[in-house]
């Protein structure tokens, strides 16, 4: 592939990923699985696999009253046919007691072929904020 070529699949991979993740945020899971390759698998925190992001839609409705991403910067990897997307921020929101949270890390790992998103792995402080608010220390 050309620089100008990866350059342009890379820029294009990037704003698909940024995409998927403004859709799930509104939470739009429909449109948001536009960006996803039939067969991908979601990996979450806690090894919890989902294969569709209305699965993970769900999953949050049981652990957020409503949460959304402060999305402060995106690494861009290219590769040899697939590009790698990191995407850095906090999360914010309320727990389903109606508490308030923000300044939640989190990082989302995209893998993108061909302009899908191929695989996609989250991790976030979720477990350590809730092990603080309840006096357990780590």
């Amino acid at each position: 592939m050309t620089d100008a070529k990866q350059t342009a699949a890379t820029a294009r991979d990037a704003a698909n990923v940024t995409a998927y993740l403004e859709a799930s945020m509104v939470p739009d899971p429909e449109t948001a699985a536009r960006y996803m390759a039939p067969g991908t698998k979601i990996v979450f925190t806690g090894a919890r696999v989902f294969d569709n992001p209305s699965e993970v839609t769900a999953f949050n409705a049981d652990r957020y009253a409503w949460v959304k991403k402060r999305m402060e910067r995106l690494d861009v990897v290219p590769g040899d046919g697939v590009t790698t997307v990191y995407s850095l921020g906090t999360l914010y929101g309320e727990w389903p007691d109606g508490t308030p949270f923000e300044g939640n890390r989190y990082v989302d790992r995209f893998t993108v072929r061909d302009g899908m998103i191929v695989t996609m792995e989250v991790w976030n402080d979720s477990a350590e904020r809730l092990l603080t608010k309840h006096g357990i220390k780590a």
